[in-house]
């Protein structure tokens, strides 16, 4: 029987923990950690997540602080806002929602973030650190994913993983991480060569493409692990008819509410063969903004 990895137990579990430490701080008379988080236009997405992100901030005793900024934001004012909280000693953690609106250069203000306060793990530094498999703030998604998979005691020493997808967010450095526990690792991406045979040699794999079903059932090894990062929302019933062939359930939901999320595989189908499966929603999304309260407070310790 499929074992089904429920993002939102881990998320609890890593929020209980991250609270705990924030209470162990203030009994010993230590502030609470500080995130701050920018958030740049009127993106819906984004104003979802930063939601979500200054809940949990409540939820953890982490005090949240948040600078919004209209879309037509200069670059310049964009990074004396970053430099204003690379200086400020009571903020431990910088959030730059991405994507930010056109005419923003994103690399320029990830990379305007001081490392020690980048609690996305995406600048140069921390990523070296993670390259040399030395201590830093590693990107939140593929650090949940990792966790989630010790706390199911999947035994990585010596396994054939496949990522599917090389962003410098998710693919990249969960290979590295992966790497890093003596998995055997492939990286793969939508122009990959025969894509389907290589998913099905893979012990382990980790779907973040960004396509809504690419993967299929037939792609998936029999009792294969399926970590599926992706979140796409599909409102196209005639691909909702090829994606969810097998998920009745879906094209229910597409047909009445005009749109539906998924992943980057075909959950019903992959669940049929593997032997443990991220649903989505309820997998690693869930797991990210966990990820992201823990590296506020590892940033918060380190400092």
């Amino acid at each position: 029987m499929t074992m089904i990895l429920d993002g939102k137990v881990h998320a609890e579990r890593m929020l209980g923990e991250v609270t705990a430490a924030v209470e162990a701080r203030a009994a010993r008379g230590l502030r609470p950690p500080c995130l701050a988080v920018v958030i740049v236009g009127d993106d819906p997405a984004s104003h979802v997540y930063v939601r979500g992100k200054v809940a949990a901030c409540a939820r953890t005793g982490i005090r949240s602080v948040e600078r919004r900024l209209p879309a037509d934001t200069p670059q310049a004012e964009l990074d004396g806002i970053i430099a204003a909280l690379n200086a400020d000693p009571l903020v431990d953690g910088i959030l730059v929602q991405l994507p930010l609106p056109a005419g923003l250069d994103s690399k320029r203000a990830l990379h305007a973030i001081d490392p020690a306060k980048d609690v996305d793990g995406l600048h140069p530094v921390n990523q070296g650190l993670l390259l040399e498999g030395l201590p830093g703030l590693r990107p939140c998604t593929p650090s949940a994913c990792m966790n989630m998979l010790r706390a199911h005691g999947v035994e990585l020493k010596g396994i054939r993983a496949l990522v599917l997808g090389r962003s410098e967010i998710v693919g990249k450095p969960m290979a590295l991480m992966l790497l890093e526990q003596h998995a055997t690792v492939t990286i793969a991406h939508s122009r990959t060569r025969d894509l389907p045979a290589l998913c099905r040699e893979a012990d382990l794999l980790v779907a973040a493409v960004g396509r809504p079903g690419m993967v299929e059932g037939s792609w998936i090894k029999p009792g294969a692990v399926v970590v599926d990062v992706g979140i796409n929302r599909v409102e196209d019933p005639a691909l909702g008819e090829v994606i969810f062939a097998a998920d009745p359930g879906k094209m229910k939901t597409l047909r009445e509410k005009g749109g539906v999320l998924c992943g980057d595989v075909r959950f019903q189908e992959a669940a049929a063969v593997a032997g443990a499966i991220t649903p989505v929603p309820g997998g690693v999304g869930l797991l990210t903004i966990a990820g992201v309260m823990a590296n506020t407070l590892q940033a918060c310790q380190a400092r």
